[in-house]
């Protein structure tokens, strides 16, 4: 399946000079999101991962279905100020802006085996937070994946050691099947 021609375009969101890679044509694609959620589960199955931290919000999609499927405990990554338990939190840049993560404390036991699920890595930045998040934790990183993965932005070299899977890439310059003028 193509799922990169399910993945619209939009020129110019949220800032100027930013091709933002939209998920939503994807999610109205239930053939795509079943091939996604396919993949992740036979790369998935059978390994030693005992816990799926999903980064809000839309690593919950993939994430959660993914932790269902592989009968794992789901571990919310929310922005700052959504949890409601005591938490550890941590700052990041994006690729336009700063933003915060944040994990309940008893979230993740100590030497616990973790696979981090977000739905697209660009600089890295939202990943290796919620990398140094689980492993302020004690948790041990198995690996980071993504749906979609920006290679000319660096994120897979910032992750590094940490292994990152990605099902679709797309370099900078890629204007996508679907494009839009935001």
């Amino acid at each position: 399946m193509d799922v990169k021609s399910a993945i619209r375009t939009v020129l110019n969101y949220p800032v100027e000079g930013v091709r933002f890679r939209d998920i939503t044509t994807l999610l109205q694609n239930p053939q795509a999101v079943r091939y996604c959620i396919n993949q992740l589960y036979e790369r998935y199955e059978g390994t030693n991962v005992e816990g799926v931290a999903v980064v809000e919000a839309r690593g919950f999609v993939f994430g959660s279905v993914l932790a269902y499927l592989l009968n794992l405990p789901l571990i919310p990554i929310r922005k700052q100020g959504k949890l409601p338990g005591k938490t550890v939190s941590t700052q990041y840049a994006l690729e336009y802006g700063k933003s915060g993560l944040e994990i309940h404390v008893d979230a993740i036991a100590s030497g616990q085996k973790i696979l981090v699920v977000d739905d697209v890595v660009a600089t890295g930045g939202t990943l290796s937070a919620s990398v140094e998040l689980v492993v302020k934790l004690g948790g041990q990183m198995h690996e980071c994946v993504a749906i979609i993965e920006l290679i000319d932005l660096g994120g897979r070299e910032k992750l590094a050691p940490i292994p990152l899977h990605s099902l679709v890439t797309f370099r900078e310059d890629e204007t996508g099947e679907y494009q839009t003028n935001h």
